[in-house]
């Protein structure tokens, strides 16, 4: 195997985890990063932290939701140019 199946197999594990973790939207992927960094840095202050993660989840998921449903979320299509219908190749009948 050489150098190029082995970047190759690194580029499409990459783009997996990319996939997997951020998916179709990063807001929420940013949020769960928020969410686990402030539980963790609340539980060190000695506070309780259990409250968060529901907390986050009942504010990303509406918004979520929202921008899925208004479509912002999906690809953008452009139209693409009408070409002219070729003629016939078959000469008309005597």
């Amino acid at each position: 195997m050489g150098a190029t199946g082995i970047t190759g197999r690194l580029k499409a594990f990459g783009a997996f985890w990319y996939d997997f973790v951020i998916g179709d939207d990063w807001l929420v992927a940013a949020g769960v990063v928020i969410g686990l960094a402030g539980t963790y840095g609340l539980n060190k202050a000695g506070l309780t932290a259990w409250w968060l993660a529901p907390l986050l989840i009942a504010i990303l998921l509406p918004v979520s939701l929202g921008r899925a449903a208004s479509g912002s979320l999906l690809p953008r299509r452009t139209p693409e140019p009408r070409t002219p219908q070729a003629a016939p190749r078959t000469p008309p009948a005597n």
